[in-house]
């Protein structure tokens, strides 16, 4: 879980007034945690403690303060220390204990304590260490950096990844690790957003509760491995996470695990509208989805020859031409063009009852992709997912009188997202290296798929294994004949974890199809009930 700024500092108030000296309050405790860190960082790399150099970049504000007092920690452990200052504000007790071990201090603003240096003799300081802190700017910041910091990140980051490029090695053999300060310093910390130049972490130690920023595309690219120190904040962080991440632990608690006495309604029938003669793979990759996330059964809805694809490739399908059946979930959409009329008429059908009062038909939750993104009515119930990628989604919002660019939603994915969300009523799952979901039930972020998963068809798997899961849930509530059952309400509020859910299981089976290589669709829909078994079992070996 993750928590806005506002939250923590709130949290953090009733701890910091009962405090009475440095020595056991937060900021010790989180120092001393990050000096941890690095002398561990530091054997991984060296061997050794002793004779290391760690050089922090340090701003105004108590990050810069913890980055002040874990060197001095270090210089404590025999490391050679340098923090370079980058305001003439500073945190008096950390550069004070950093004074007092005899660390080196560099000021690139006139008035800031040490001594006075340029920019070039501080990156040169920077690239010959083993360690970097990144202690710029902390979770109060707002906006991107401002010089002299954001010269020297912007040169740093740059002549870091040219040294990667040009060497053709892994990093940690010749350059520095970074290691961030509670948040990469620069980063959207409550939205993700990337306003400005940030050093790319290979590490974060985040500090009482993670914040949104390090979970939400485009910044949790930017923070590497998230380690998270406990400073006691849980009994008064605010009960609702701005936003939550999904874990292995997790599904086993929320993934729809048929009983002794199931059958294949109660596990949850899935109805399928994809594919055109134009594109019947669509429809053969969303049954696989399905069908691998262990639904009961699938009934196919299209066209004669893309029906028998999907018999030729699944032959437990049952097929037909109308949607005048019962099922716990729809799929509309994946490899559906709106111009084929028949098609997307079956598709327009099955959304046209979304607003059939007290019909059981009418509460059925409807996965909503690719192509039927454009049929979708002005308004529709939380139980409909949408599912588009950043292309699909600028498309959707500029039909609906807001101009969005494919950019403009992979710099702001979050906002466009809930921009989305508020225009239709509907649950979405924005696709990509992080996945974001919202609904009324809250936000969620997924990073669980390697990036070989950028491939033709893997939206369309994901779209069956989503509908395998809605159909699941509904088919355990409603019983036989796929009644949906239970407080209606409360299963909207549960759809935007389902689509969480499923874009866990996906991703992870994604690396298990093929870790470390390239992956395709096929793949990935043939490695889904192996994962699922693990991580039912509990030990998330799928990854």
């Amino acid at each position: 879980m993750a928590h806005a700024a506002r939250d923590v500092r709130a949290a953090e108030e009733p701890l910091l007034a009962q405090e009475r000296a440095f020595s056991g309050g937060l900021m010790d405790r989180a120092a001393t945690a990050l000096a941890g860190t690095v002398r561990r960082r530091l054997v991984v790399r060296r061997g050794r403690v002793v004779g290391s150099t760690v050089v922090a970049l340090v701003g105004p504000g108590n990050n810069g303060g913890d980055a002040l007092h874990a060197l001095a920690h270090l210089a404590g452990r025999g490391v050679r220390c340098v923090a370079v200052l980058t305001s003439a504000e500073v945190h008096g007790g950390g550069l004070a204990a950093l004074t007092d071990r005899g660390a080196t201090v560099l000021a690139l603003v006139d008035g800031a304590p040490g001594r006075r240096v340029w920019v070039g003799d501080a990156l040169a300081e920077a690239v010959a260490a083993d360690v970097v802190l990144d202690g710029l700017l902390g979770i109060g910041a707002r906006g991107p950096l401002r010089e002299p910091a954001a010269e020297l990140v912007r040169l740093l980051g740059e002549l870091l990844d040219r040294e990667l490029a040009g060497t053709g090695k892994r990093a940690d053999a010749l350059l520095p690790e970074v290691v961030a300060v509670d948040v990469p310093s620069g980063i959207g910390v409550d939205d993700g957003t990337v306003p400005g130049p940030v050093l790319r972490a290979d590490r974060t130690v985040t500090f009482g509760t993670a914040k949104p920023g390090l979970l939400l595309p485009p910044a949790a690219a930017l923070a590497g491995e998230l380690e998270l120190v406990d400073l006691g904040l849980a009994a008064t962080l605010a009960a609702d996470a701005a936003v939550r991440r999904l874990v292995a632990d997790d599904v086993p608690g929320l993934w729809p695990v048929p009983g002794r006495t199931a059958h294949k309604y109660t596990r949850g029938v899935v109805g399928v509208v994809a594919g055109t003669s134009t594109y019947p793979g669509a429809a053969v990759l969303t049954v696989a989805g399905a069908q691998g996330a262990g639904c009961g059964m699938v009934r196919y809805v299209g066209p004669d020859r893309v029906r028998d694809a999907v018999l030729a490739a699944h032959p437990e399908v049952v097929t037909g031409g109308d949607t005048d059946v019962r099922v716990q979930a729809w799929v509309l959409g994946p490899g559906l063009d709106p111009a084929d009329e028949e098609q997307a008429a079956r598709a327009r059908s099955v959304l046209e009852r979304l607003g059939a009062a007290g019909r059981p038909e009418g509460r059925v939750p409807v996965v909503v992709d690719a192509g039927a993104l454009a049929l979708l009515p002005d308004r529709v119930p939380p139980r409909v997912v949408l599912t588009p990628h950043a292309g699909e989604l600028a498309r959707l919002l500029s039909s609906r009188g807001t101009e969005v660019s494919r950019d403009d939603v992979d710099a702001e994915p979050l906002r466009h997202a809930r921009a989305a969300h508020e225009a239709t009523g509907a649950t979405v799952l924005l696709k990509g290296a992080v996945t974001v979901v919202v609904g009324p039930g809250g936000t969620w972020s997924q990073a669980d798929a390697p990036a070989w998963l950028a491939t033709a068809g893997a939206g369309d798997v994901l779209a069956g294994v989503l509908g395998a899961v809605l159909a699941g849930r509904a088919g355990a509530r409603g019983g036989p004949g796929g009644r949906a059952g239970g407080d209606p309400a409360r299963a909207d509020d549960e759809v935007a974890v389902s689509a969480a859910l499923a874009a866990l299981v996906h991703g992870r089976a994604a690396h298990r199809a093929c870790p470390g290589g390239p992956v395709t669709a096929g793949d990935v829909a043939r490695a889904l009930p192996g994962t699922i078994a693990d991580l039912l079992a509990g030990g998330g070996r799928a990854r």
